[in-house]
């Protein structure tokens, strides 16, 4: 395991995981290369808080409850174009983490419990 260190946030990466980025966000995968996540943040000066939420969730989305680590927020789940997407909307202390996991839909469920795993040890630095 090693510490991925991105800004304010930081989570630990399974050896077998590997952390890039791109035009801004950071892209983790495995070495299977079944799907991938993508972390793109935003913060707001005066903070964000649990309701500012809404304005991002799809209604046509079933949306639930979600503690990842340190950050607490939404995650659901969708298919879309042959693909099938997790997606998370995650906040601790105005810092807003939007997370998305994509694999083909035919790979559906496969890297489930890592992922879960790999996101239960996100960490905001400040706190």
């Amino acid at each position: 395991m090693r510490v991925l260190e991105a800004g304010d946030w930081s989570l630990l990466l399974p050896d077998e995981w590997f952390a890039d980025e791109d035009d801004g966000c950071i892209l983790i995968g495995d070495s299977d290369e079944v799907g991938v996540l993508q972390f793109s943040e935003l913060r707001r000066d005066e903070g964000a808080a649990a309701d500012d939420l809404q304005a991002f969730l799809d209604p046509g989305v079933a949306w639930s409850k979600v503690q990842c680590g340190s950050f607490e927020g939404m995650t659901g789940a969708l298919f879309e174009d042959g693909a099938a997407l997790r997606v998370w909307y995650l906040l601790c202390d105005g810092l807003l983490l939007f997370i998305t996991y994509s694999c083909d839909e035919a790979n559906a469920g496969l890297d489930d419990a890592a992922v879960d795993e790999l996101l239960a040890t996100l960490r905001y630095a400040r706190a």
